[in-house]
């Protein structure tokens, strides 16, 4: 089996050499929290996690990667540290360093890697100018995050962006991120449960309901962890676009939401035998991917298996984890 895992994240060294070396010009400091761990510190007060050991160890992900009968991922840097509360000039700055690394670790392994750029969206020109120099340096598709700066990504100005991935064709990552999470989901992992899946499923709904789709019919959007809670909602927000008054929701969504649930590509990481089967009825077998999530412990550990327990056959299987991903990210 030649899988591909098109979510897997990490963050390159030279990131965190360049914080070491140019952090107060960069407006991220780079904090030692003891025992060996360091997490990144935003001038905006902004304070996330410690980076998890996986996200630095290369060759500890490979290891991994053939236990799980992973031929290839596609990395991604992790969405926390992207830096949206900086000022334009230092986050466009931030997004360059991470995407050179990222590019330089998958360029001396392109049998095993390839990967996804990330780009400043608080500024949407730059963010386009950013994915156009990924993509002529390899970069095989986008991540965003589900919100900038806590604004829900549909009601935040993209256009420039948005027309840049279409005219690119580059598959768009909607991934959440969530790195203070509000008091009610600090405990119990209520905030990965729950709140990251609400996340992208809020960011959807924005799209589809401010217009986005419409006016990019081209974007190719693949949707973290089984497209969060929009398959489970979507008779519900089909409700809501019928009965509401659309002048005093904002709804500019020219079709009912249901009708762009086909338009989006998902990755598998649904955890459950029951959500998967409801996945590919839903969606179709056509637009799952095969994700792990790699190294957060809500990820897959065993995504191959996870095909396998929920029955799929050897077609459906190849097409999750081998087929389909080829197709949007170009591997080919």
């Amino acid at each position: 089996m030649t899988a591909i895992d098109v979510h897997a994240h990490f963050v390159p060294p030279k990131a965190l050499e360049a914080l070491s070396a140019r952090g107060v010009e960069l407006g991220i400091s780079l904090v030692d929290k003891g025992a060996g761990a360091r997490c990144c510190r935003f001038d905006d007060g902004l304070e996330v996690r410690p980076f998890l050991p996986g996200l630095l160890d290369l060759d500890g992900r490979l290891a991994e990667m053939d236990g799980q009968r992973v031929a290839r991922q596609v990395l991604s840097v992790w969405t926390d540290i992207f830096g949206y509360g900086l000022d334009a000039g230092r986050c466009d700055t931030w997004h360059r360093i991470l995407n050179d690394g990222i590019a330089e670790l998958c360029a001396a392994r392109p049998e095993r890697f390839s990967w996804m750029a990330s780009a400043p969206l608080n500024d949407a020109a730059a963010a386009a100018r950013e994915l156009e120099r990924c993509a002529a340096n390899g970069a095989v598709g986008v991540i965003v995050t589900a919100n900038v700066d806590g604004r829900n990504l549909g009601e935040v100005s993209l256009e420039e962006f948005w027309s840049a991935c279409e005219v690119l064709d580059m598959p768009v990552f909607v991934h959440p991120s969530l790195p203070q999470p509000l008091p009610r989901a600090e405990r119990f992992s209520l905030n990965q449960t729950c709140a990251y899946t609400m996340d992208t499923t809020l960011a959807v709904g924005s799209m589809i309901l401010g217009g986005t789709l419409d006016r990019f019919p081209r974007l190719r959007l693949l949707l973290a962890h089984g497209g969060g809670n929009l398959l489970y909602l979507i008779g519900r927000f089909d409700r809501m676009h019928d009965a509401a008054d659309r002048n005093a929701t904002g709804d500019r969504a020219a079709h009912p939401p249901s009708a762009y649930v086909r338009r989006f590509l998902y990755d598998s990481i649904v955890h459950s035998r029951d959500a998967l089967r409801f996945l590919r009825e839903m969606a179709g077998i056509d637009r799952i991917l095969l994700g792990g999530d790699a190294p957060f412990p809500p990820g897959d550990p065993d995504p191959l298996g996870s095909l396998e327990k929920a029955g799929l056959d050897d077609d459906a299987i190849e097409r999750i984890a081998v087929t389909n991903p080829t197709r949007e990210y170009r591997l080919g």
